[in-house]
């Protein structure tokens, strides 16, 4: 399977922020939208950065409260690894892996097209297994 095809069925739809927002709006944005990152992005097409709820702790104990009124942008992984569209899955799960990260947004010629989290992926093996554990059961079962 290619990230495309992971995209197709849970939709291509990324929540992003702008580096100008508040900490204090990112929380309230991943807390609404019951998800773990936002892409940081100034015009909603490209990757300025990431940032995510382990960001915003990790900077719990450096800033305390002072942390809410702190722009995206400065608590931002600016440095972020991205995927495409025709990338495979298999290659994206070792890659989120060995990296330690939850959250690979997708680029395509440029344009963020869609992210692709650690529970994505988890879930697509875990129905892979299913999968073959029923066509697995059917070719036992017709041929006993």
């Amino acid at each position: 399977m290619k990230v495309r095809d992971m995209l197709a069925q849970k939709g291509g739809e990324v929540a992003t922020v702008r580096p100008d927002a508040t900490i204090d709006t990112v929380v309230h944005r991943l807390k609404v939208e019951g998800i773990g990152a936002l892409v940081v992005s100034a015009d909603d097409d490209g990757v300025d950065g990431i940032i995510s709820e382990r960001d915003i702790v990790r900077g719990l104990p450096e800033h305390g409260a002072a942390l809410l009124s702190m722009k995206a942008s400065e608590m931002m992984t600016s440095s972020v690894k991205t995927c495409a569209p025709d990338d495979k899955i298999e290659d994206i799960m070792s890659e989120m892996t060995s990296h330690r990260f939850r959250h690979l947004p997708v680029v395509s010629d440029g344009k963020l097209c869609g992210i692709i989290s650690i529970g994505d992926v988890v879930k697509n093996r875990l129905e892979e297994l299913e999968t073959e554990t029923h066509v697995l059961r059917d070719f036992i079962v017709g041929r006993s």
